[in-house]
């Protein structure tokens, strides 16, 4: 098996992706102590869903997030729970006087170690065989 990827039972899997999202208005709440807490509440969410934080940017208006997938779990559900779980804490415990914590909207864009010209090139090839 190839170095770096996972081996389940029933699947072999490199799945990385990059996350970007933002407060509401794009407001510049991510700072300070609210910063310090989100990177916690990230770091708990992403270790109970056993996904791997590779990198994390905390920007005043918006957060980076490079993250390890697991094949049973879609990018919008990790980002539901990590968005939900983070708002849910933060605006308990601070307050930032805007109607809710997150946009509803978010990026996100997969990372591997090959282009897609070379997975064209191979599955090409495997066509000829």
């Amino acid at each position: 098996m190839p170095r770096g990827f996972d081996r389940e039972r029933t699947n072999v899997h490199k799945l990385q992706y990059h996350f970007i999202w933002c407060p509401k208005y794009r407001k510049s709440v991510l700072e300070g102590e609210v910063r310090d807490r989100l990177e916690e509440l990230i770091e708990e969410k992403a270790d109970e869903l056993a996904l791997e934080m590779l990198e994390l940017a905390i920007r005043p208006d918006h957060v980076h997030l490079f993250i390890t997938g697991d094949p049973t779990l879609a990018p919008n559900k990790i980002m539901q729970q990590i968005k939900g779980y983070s708002s849910r804490h933060l605006r308990d415990e601070f307050d930032f006087g805007l109607p809710s914590l997150w946009t509803r909207s978010y990026f996100v864009s997969s990372a591997g170690d090959v282009s897609s010209e070379v997975i064209e090139e191979y599955i090409d090839a495997q066509a000829g065989e």
